[in-house]
């Protein structure tokens, strides 16, 4: 009997440690996705100035001098005027202090309502825009453009 119990020790506590070894765990910033809510289509948003640390606090930076310049070569993401969309992460490994979404139109920069669910709406206005999204956390800060078409 006791050695059942043993074994029956030594087979539990194997499963459980190599649930333990097999966590992966990452430190870099999160991919940051728009996703249409009428729809299951997405576009990732691209990396723009970061200052986060990594796996044993090893600093990841990035610096873009020209934000909105640098938004404006990048490839058109096109939505329909008013079209309310989701901000999603592809990993959530910290505790986020703040996340803000700008428009830029031309020079005006102009700051979106986003609800509790990571959430906003586009304007009704078509033209060109520069989508600024600044994330601030225990990690770090990051930030994410992208080149904005509502038609």
């Amino acid at each position: 009997m006791r050695s059942y119990f043993k074994a029956f020790l030594c087979l539990f506590l194997t499963f459980f440690m190599t649930g333990c070894i097999g966590e992966d765990y990452d430190f870099t910033p999160p991919t940051v996705t728009l996703m249409n809510t009428d729809s299951v289509d997405s576009v990732e948003l691209t990396e723009t100035n970061i200052d986060w640390r990594g796996e044993n606090s090893k600093p990841l930076e990035k610096e873009t001098k020209e934000v909105v310049d640098f938004a404006r070569e990048q490839k058109k993401l096109t939505f329909p005027p008013g079209q309310q969309v989701d901000l999603l992460f592809d990993s959530e490994d910290f505790a986020v202090e703040e996340l803000r979404a700008f428009l830029w139109l031309g020079n005006e920069k102009l700051q979106l309502d986003m609800g509790e669910n990571r959430s906003f709406t586009f304007p009704k206005g078509k033209g060109s825009y520069v989508l600024e999204i600044d994330l601030q956390t225990d990690r770090g800060n990051a930030q994410y453009v992208g080149n904005i078409v509502i038609e």
